[in-house]
């Protein structure tokens, strides 16, 4: 971090190199979709990189970067709802209620899921369970209490099977 700082090229490439990986899957399961999650990616290194001056070395940059990345999404997903019209992806799928499920399709049905959550929702699940931050590190990134993550988490979950069940899952 030292040597980004100063200006070193090979540094910012090894940053880019060790967070790509987590940001894009965040913004992935943010945004829906891994062209707009690759978009947000680089423009959360851009916005970063422009503004490593700023960053301030008593917290991890790894907070610092994933809040970065988290607002990218989060905006991006704002825009594209005003420019785009909304797709009812809340339609059954014909399948038994108690049938198996392949494992695709119950990827896509979680990623449905959290799409139908609210950004709020959605962001504290994401950073909870497919980046498997603690509650801590997800209060410093969103900037918010701890109390509110646990809150909006307990209550993003809940929203999350209440969907998941609605459309035949059964957990």
């Amino acid at each position: 971090m030292e040597r980004s700082l100063s200006g070193d090229r090979r540094a910012l490439e090894a940053l880019v190199g060790e967070y790509q990986r987590p940001l894009y899957n965040a913004a992935y399961r943010i945004l829906g979709n891994p062209d707009d999650a690759a978009d947000a990616t680089q423009s959360s290194f851009v916005k970063a990189f422009e503004h490593l001056d700023s960053y301030d070395p008593k917290y991890k940059f790894f907070s610092w970067i994933y809040r970065i990345a988290i607002n990218e999404a989060i905006n991006q997903s704002r825009r594209d709802r005003k420019h785009e019209p909304l797709v009812d992806n809340l339609a059954a799928v014909n399948a038994a209620p108690d049938s198996t499920v392949e494992s695709d399709d119950l990827e896509r049905w979680i990623q449905d899921g959290l799409m139908a959550l609210t950004d709020e929702y959605r962001t504290v699940l994401v950073l909870r369970h497919f980046s498997d931050l603690s509650y801590r590190e997800i209060s410093d990134i969103l900037e918010i209490p701890e109390k509110t993550v646990k809150s909006r988490l307990y209550s993003a979950r809940q929203s999350m099977k209440e969907w998941l069940v609605a459309d035949g899952i059964h957990l």
